[in-house]
């Protein structure tokens, strides 16, 4: 791709995100998510392969539908009180309508059909972006609603995502698809507690957005697209295979890693706020991604293939571990001890 037009489509997409986050009228904010799903369409399909372009179509259908609804819902709010400020959704239909949406543009279930084949068809970069920077806006519209959104609706649709998130990601073998799933579960933990403490929600965004960030930059530098590939990648870089092993993990909530912070934080609020079956059937369901995560490290890792391979065998070139990797591998192991610097902050 033109170098000028991804700088001009990274702009758009920072620019929609900006407007989104710093809106405080409807209108505006529904601006912002537009700029941003036309920004992301070119960099979906930069390859011009067929699954791409496939993937782009999906990606704008879904999100002009989900848009549209909050569109709807903003303007249903408004007839009924007179107000266009976020904070001031008060009518219940409105906020069905406006939950129906934000589950669509995130992909909670059972708005999630379409984000595997979304990343599936775009490349890592891409995916990264989409997993990410593209749910930021849509999870600030629900921390800023948070007060008036229907709870009761939100715990199930947030113990379905975790449950279908790990489900379906356990017979898969292609990284993207995974890693969708896991997307899926992780937004069910951001889901379930968006209402009881939106602030805990948010923390606990910002750390998966780390550790993904982590988990996809290291497979874009071991050019990894499926587990196959992966098995191979221990005697090409076997420093960042070990790294990845401890960032899956993480993003799998394990103690000691950073991953179990906002897990453990979720079910103590999830007790305080007298839910303990509903704590612990997410943190059960949570057991099933914990298997592809161990898969994916098993792969990473331990497997050397037994026999010669039937691909072809990359060269061996000993290329440095880049910065961001190294930082972002490092905030997604290290940062539970500094647990009670967040708790200061909630």
């Amino acid at each position: 791709m033109n170098p000028q037009a991804k700088l001009v489509f990274t702009a758009s997409l920072l620019l929609g995100t900006t407007i989104t986050i710093s809106s405080n009228h409807w209108i505006l904010a529904w601006t912002g998510l537009e700029i941003n799903t036309l920004a992301i369409l070119p960099l979906i399909s930069k390859s011009h392969h067929p699954r791409a372009i496939e993937a782009a179509t999906k990606y704008f259908l879904v999100q002009a539908a989900a848009s549209a609804l909050l569109l709807f819902s903003s303007m249903t709010n408004a007839w009924y009180t007179g107000q266009w400020d976020i904070t001031q959704l008060t009518h219940p239909t409105s906020c069905l309508i406006l939950t129906s949406a934000i589950a669509i543009k995130l992909g909670l279930v059972p708005f999630h059909f379409w984000f595997p084949e979304v990343l599936q068809g775009s490349p890592l970069t891409t995916g990264l972006l989409l997993s990410t920077a593209m749910k930021f806006p849509p999870i600030t519209l629900l921390f800023m609603t948070s007060q008036s959104l229907n709870s009761t609706l939100l715990t199930t649709m947030a113990v379905l995502s975790t449950a279908l998130g790990g489900w379906m990601g356990l017979n898969q073998t292609q990284t993207r698809k995974i890693l969708a799933f896991s997307s899926i579960s992780h937004l069910g933990w951001m889901a379930i507690i968006i209402t009881y403490s939106p602030k805990l929600a948010l923390l606990n965004f910002y750390l998966y957005t780390l550790m993904t960030a982590a988990v996809f930059l290291t497979m874009n530098s071991m050019k990894v697209l499926k587990l196959s590939t992966l098995m191979t990648s221990w005697t090409k870089s076997p420093a960042l295979s070990a790294t990845l092993l401890l960032t899956l993990l993480s993003l799998a909530g394990l103690p000691p890693l950073t991953g179990f912070l906002p897990k453990w934080l979720i079910i103590q609020e999830l007790t305080k706020q007298e839910m303990p079956l509903v704590a612990t059937a997410i943190s059960l369901l949570s057991l099933l991604s914990l298997f592809f995560y161990l898969r994916l490290a098993y792969c990473s890792t331990i497997t050397l293939p037994p026999h010669t391979t039937n691909h072809m065998k990359r060269w061996h070139t000993h290329k440095p571990v880049s910065t961001q990797i190294a930082i972002l591998t490092t905030l997604s192991i290290m940062l539970l001890p500094i647990s009670p610097i967040f708790l200061t902050i909630m």
